[in-house]
């Protein structure tokens, strides 16, 4: 796949798993940096082609960000993943019943 080509739709972007949408960020940037020296000295050919990594830059953006806010679906992989992560969280607060820095309300019944 090409940086800055209209083949980079969200609907592809969908099966990216998050490290793959990271590097081709990055990719994106730094072919952003080349065609802006290129402009700066005069070599550059095609100028549409900064617009063009600019949208990109952007859709990666908002496709990583989503996924963060779980607007976009990540791939199932992924998912499974999260999945076992939150199941553990969901236990850990379970055992922990008792609110930080405070004793049980038994205890201080027996103090007093």
């Amino acid at each position: 796949m090409a940086i800055g080509t209209k083949t980079l739709a969200p609907s592809e972007l969908d099966t990216f798993e998050d490290q793959r949408l990271v590097e081709e960020l990055r990719k994106a940037k730094e072919e952003l940096f080349n065609l802006r020296f290129q402009s700066a000295t005069g070599q550059l050919e095609s100028h549409g082609r900064i617009r063009a990594v600019k949208r990109d830059i952007a859709r990666l953006y908002t496709v990583i960000r989503e996924r963060e806010l779980g607007i976009r679906a990540t791939p199932a992989a992924v998912e499974v993943t999260k999945a076992k992560k939150t199941k553990a969280k969901k236990a850990d607060a379970a055992d922990d019943t008792t609110v930080r820095g405070a004793e049980p309300v038994e205890a201080k019944e027996e103090a007093e």
